[in-house]
């Protein structure tokens, strides 16, 4: 790690750190990784003992009382642009020095110039306080933890319009060590960082990875748009996510998300985890059981 980003701020050190979505995907690793550091998050969500809701402004106040920094999921819909605006006003007026937005790599690669994908990450960086913004490839974990694939995955195969495209998924540990520094250390104030494995692999690469570590035979079999929406729309998704995920895979297809990026190295000073080593330290003993 460089000497840029090894001093602790104040925004931490003598505060606590908010961590939304602190019962989810990433949240709770980032919770994890601040703990790790030797700091106790706020850990807050719909359900959490610190209750925080997008819908419910009410809950904020409490929330952010006593807090520095704040790691920012958003909440996925229509109105997140306008929720984080109103948050960061919020989180101002209460003290809070920084805030790290957990926003994605594929939007920086779909920009039509336009500057529309970027309108949550416009609410972070002009809320007059330090910012980090983090894009971060497909995760790994999504294969044992989002539905969309751990359940086609448990029958043993993955169908999806991405054809022969390469993706560089990345490990949520290393987004969790980002944004902890992130929200813990000088040096990261105003960057972007753009996360991305170091491995460009396929589908059918990642079906042969996912094979041997389960010891069932799992297949990738590249659909049409069309079909996979049907699919989709078959095991009970709305038409408006599967066509969204469609059009997202078929970006994949046509390498769109081929190219590395160095965000992991510039945050931390290290390479990123190999998709390898997660699935050497992950149990997919479930994956391809369901066909036998």
């Amino acid at each position: 790690m460089t000497s840029t980003h090894t001093s602790t701020s104040s925004a931490s050190s003598s505060s606590s750190v908010l961590v939304l979505g602190g019962t989810g995907k990433t949240g709770r690793r980032v919770a994890a990784a601040l703990s790790r550091l030797g700091i106790t998050p706020k850990v807050a969500s719909r359900s959490a003992p610190v209750r925080f809701d997008w819908a419910d402004e009410g809950s904020w106040d409490p929330a952010l009382a006593g807090v520095g920094a704040v790691y920012v999921v958003d909440s996925q819909g229509p109105a997140a642009p306008a929720e984080v605006r109103a948050f960061a006003a919020a989180a101002k007026t209460r003290g809070v020095r920084r805030l790290v937005l957990l926003s994605a790599r594929v939007w920086e690669e779909l920009d039509d110039g336009s500057g529309e994908v970027f309108a949550t990450e416009r609410a972070v960086r002009e809320s007059g306080l330090d910012w980090t913004i983090l894009r971060p490839a497909w995760f790994n974990q999504n294969f044992t933890e989002e539905p969309w694939y751990s359940a086609p995955l448990a029958e043993g195969e993955l169908r999806l319009p991405a054809g022969d495209g390469r993706e560089r998924f990345v490990d949520l540990d290393d987004l969790a060590e980002v944004a902890a520094a992130a929200l813990t250390q000088d040096g990261h104030s105003g960057r972007v960082y753009t996360l991305s494995g170091p491995d460009a692999l396929s589908f059918h690469d990642v079906a042969e990875a996912l094979s041997t570590a389960s010891g069932h035979k799992v297949t990738y079999t590249p659909v049409t748009r069309e079909q996979y929406i049907e699919e989709q729309l078959a095991r009970g998704y709305a038409p408006d996510f599967a066509e969204l995920m469609a059009d997202l895979f078929l970006h994949i297809g046509a390498n769109g998300s081929a190219a590395p990026s160095d965000g992991v190295r510039q945050a931390l000073g290290r390479e990123p985890r190999a998709f390898g080593e997660y699935v050497r330290r992950t149990d997919f003993s479930s994956l391809g059981a369901a066909r036998g």
